[in-house]
């Protein structure tokens, strides 16, 4: 438990996120709250680069 805490402290806010979620035994959304990071991230870097059109294609 001593290691979680220390982990916690070192990543801040989405430390705590992630322990709420895995004490509400909701561990199974974690997969998916990184999908729509991963979207998002490449969503906002992508907006003015080549690869638009290829995630237009996407959505």
């Amino acid at each position: 438990m001593q290691k979680l805490a220390t982990a916690r402290h070192r990543v801040g806010i989405l430390g705590d996120f992630f322990e709420f979620l895995w004490e509400r035994k909701l561990w199974w959304m974690i997969p998916m709250f990184a999908i729509v990071a991963v979207l998002g991230l490449l969503m906002v870097f992508a907006q003015g680069s080549a690869f638009a059109p290829f995630i237009y294609t996407l959505f």
